[in-house]
């Protein structure tokens, strides 16, 4: 875990595994035969926005890899072959014009006690808040972005972001809402659980804590 008061411009290799709640690079993911078995129905209009900068993602971010490092701010990111489920939904965010590392950053420091007290910290760390799955539920929630939570794939539009509790772990895990549907409807999900940026069939796979939409 990081500590209150290490020196700036330290670089820490701690898991972000259990610093911001990501699935590790040595669970199981998806397989491609699993989703074989359920072709997607591939959309014929171009993509939300949203969507469309996550799944540019992937081929690129190529490598689940959870240290802690020290980033420019704002607009700080770790290489782009890299990275955790978060950075998936902070970098599509950023290319459509909002900084998750500023925003987050700005609300905590302002408002420190109404954030998740998880890490022991007396103060915010713009080089990791926004990268923490229980402070972008938070983030989220104080914007109003909240949507309902249910069993029904009609309920999960392209674009919407889902936090789950993973099956087996208890570890946090968030991803995008992809357009591209399952034969049985089920939306499928960009997301990085292990191996980099895919989209996968993830939706209901696991338990789902958390639903949001932007305005």
């Amino acid at each position: 875990m990081m500590r209150a008061g290490r020196a700036p411009g330290t670089v820490l290799l701690l898991t972000l595994a259990v610093a911001s709640g990501c699935q590790p690079a040595s669970s199981p993911a998806p397989t491609t035969a699993e989703n074989a078995a359920h072709p997607a129905a591939q959309p014929q209009v171009p993509s939300p926005p949203l969507v469309a900068a996550a799944r540019a993602q992937i081929g690129v971010t190529t490598r689940y890899d959870p240290a802690y490092q020290v980033l420019a701010y704002p607009g700080g990111d770790v290489p782009l072959d890299r990275g955790v489920c978060t950075d998936v939904v902070v970098r599509a965010l950023r290319d459509l014009g909002l900084d998750l590392q500023a925003r987050v950053h700005e609300d905590m420091r302002d408002n420190f006690s109404a954030y998740p007290a998880i890490w022991g910290l007396s103060r915010p760390d713009r080089n990791i808040d926004h990268r923490r799955v229980p402070n972008l539920m938070r983030w989220f929630e104080r914007q109003g972005w909240q949507q309902p939570i249910t069993g029904s794939a009609a309920n999960y539009a392209a674009g919407d972001i889902v936090a789950w509790n993973l099956n087996g772990n208890g570890l946090l895990h968030v991803g995008i809402v992809s357009d591209r549907r399952l034969a049985d409807g089920t939306p499928l999900v960009l997301h990085n659980i292990a191996r980099g940026t895919h989209e996968e069939n993830l939706l209901f796979q696991h338990t789902i804590i958390g639903h949001y939409r932007m305005p």
